[in-house]
């Protein structure tokens, strides 16, 4: 498909894998419909690029926290170029939050990131693989600190963000989503946790007198079976409940979509690689998915 306004992608952590899966959008049938932020040294000629050098050598495999600030002015100024309405949606190759951190700036991650700077209240992170599609009601926290964050009000809200973004995102008009429970076997009425009669079934109960098509609690080990049967999401209650049946799923070509800000955002499935960084054996699946899943969403 063509695009009214190109896509901007971030070419992410320069000492990882991003750079180099930038460079299969050259040859893919998007490259007419994307701007790249990064260095361009490190960026293949063909592409549109908004060249952001490095103040440090880039080394393979090497990432130097004094790149950090840069990485983040290339994040900002794509958000400003959205928000302007210069791009269509943005796309982003992975970064290494600890390198981040190491330099001296707080930062959990692209997610909570791209919410402050467009001021959005609660952002949430939906993985879509083919028509798999599952959400976190909280991301990157310690599991010991799951069950105090997921407060009927955070949950209540995350939901309604979740059906929202099906409906506008996806073009989904009365989604039919999935909530597992937080314990196992969704609590077993109280005798494995309190939370999900406490919590997670009031707020299920409360939205859907108010017309949401929710289903839950579930317990997570059948939420996603046929025996769930079909659902249009899953929202999953912790980053590993829901992620791994993602990764099982559509490891290589699966998105990670932040739904609630007020862009479009898409980004790999994966981390930096610096493992691979430089091989040539890095797989462009992910991120080709995210531009195409970026640009459908775009032309919706």
């Amino acid at each position: 498909m063509t695009l009214n306004k190109p896509l901007i992608v971030t070419a992410g952590e320069p000492a990882g894998i991003g750079p180099e899966l930038c460079a299969a959008l050259a040859d893919s049938d998007f490259a007419r419909d994307i701007v790249v932020i990064g260095d361009a040294a490190l960026l293949d000629d063909r592409l549109q690029v908004i060249d952001l050098p490095f103040p440090a050598a880039v080394i393979h495999g090497q990432p130097d926290p004094a790149n950090a600030q840069t990485l983040l002015d290339g994040l900002t100024l794509a958000v400003d170029g959205c928000r302007t309405g210069r791009y269509a949606g943005l796309v982003t190759a992975p970064l290494a939050k600890s390198v981040i951190a190491d330099a001296g700036v707080p930062f959990t991650g692209h997610t909570e990131f791209l919410a402050e700077l467009t001021g959005a209240d609660l952002p949430v992170m939906l993985l879509v693989a083919g028509d798999l599609k599952v959400a976190l009601a909280s991301t990157h926290l310690p599991l010991r600190a799951v069950p105090d964050f997921i407060t009927a009000e955070r949950l209540t809200r995350v939901i309604e963000v979740l059906n929202e973004g099906l409906q506008h995102r996806f073009g989904i008009g009365n989604p039919r989503i999935a909530i597992c429970g937080l314990n196992p076997h969704a609590g077993e009425h109280g005798h494995l946790g309190a939370e999900d009669d406490a919590v997670i079934a009031p707020v299920v109960a409360a939205l859907r007198k108010k017309g949401l098509n929710l289903h839950g609690p579930l317990p997570a080990d059948t939420a996603f079976t046929p025996a769930a049967g079909h659902n249009d999401a899953v929202l999953a209650m912790y980053h590993d409940q829901g992620l791994p049946v993602v990764k099982y799923a559509g490891f290589g070509h699966a998105v990670n979509v932040t739904l609630g800000l007020p862009i479009i955002r898409t980004s790999v499935d994966h981390g930096t690689a610096f493992d691979l960084a430089g091989s040539g054996k890095a797989d462009p699946g992910s991120l080709l998915a995210a531009v195409e899943l970026a640009a459908s969403m775009a032309s919706r």
